[in-house]
């Protein structure tokens, strides 16, 4: 009852309409609306069974995305979570590098990012903190008061910098393969329309 409330539209739409409008809603970046949605046409008696069927595994699949997951539960009876599940069995998710290694390979300027294998963002990151590092040592020994001060700050704002960036870009290139893989799940199940 409250997901017709939420969702009025789907008491008098056919459920391929539905369907589709629960799956832009998830393109736009709204899964949880989606699912519901999806759950709701999956419970319709106006549904048929193929419709029943492929809302139920749209909802899982868009559910497996939002947690990050990479094993399907539950796969029994219905066609679509079968070749999802086969797809995944031949294509195993991304692996993810360890976020902890890739952050402290980050404290020293250029690691991070060559763990990674950026290696021009590591050679970058190196020629910006290494000369600046180097001149507020030399500048700390000369006993250069202010000068030190401005130096340090500078190579504090690179360094921290250049930590940030190594970061960023790990969590990006996890969050964009495991799209990609995710997507490649969504094609297998054979369910129509995409999602990107």
């Amino acid at each position: 009852m409250i997901c017709l409330l939420l969702f009025p539209g789907l008491l008098h739409a056919e459920p391929e309409s539905s369907y589709r409008q629960a799956l832009m809603m998830a393109a736009a970046g709204q899964n949880e609306r989606a699912v519901v949605a999806l759950k709701s046409l999956e419970q319709s008696s106006e549904a048929g069974v193929v419709w029943r069927q492929r809302s139920h595994a749209a909802s899982v699949l868009l559910m497996l995305r939002q947690q990050q997951g990479r094993t399907l539960d539950g796969v029994d009876r219905n066609p679509y979570l079968r070749l999802a599940a086969s797809y995944m069995a031949a294509k195993a998710a991304p692996k993810q590098q360890n976020s902890i290694v890739v952050g402290l390979a980050s404290l020293f300027p250029g690691a991070g990012h060559a763990i990674q294998g950026r290696w021009h963002d590591a050679a970058t990151a190196a020629i910006l903190v290494w000369p600046m590092l180097l001149l507020t040592l030399w500048a700390a020994k000369r006993r250069m008061g202010p000068v030190t001060l401005f130096f340090a700050l500078i190579t504090l704002w690179l360094w921290s910098g250049t930590i940030f960036s190594a970061w960023s870009l790990h969590e990006r290139s996890v969050a964009e393969s495991y799209q990609l893989w995710w997507q490649g799940v969504w094609q297998a199940s054979g369910l129509p329309g995409r999602i990107s």
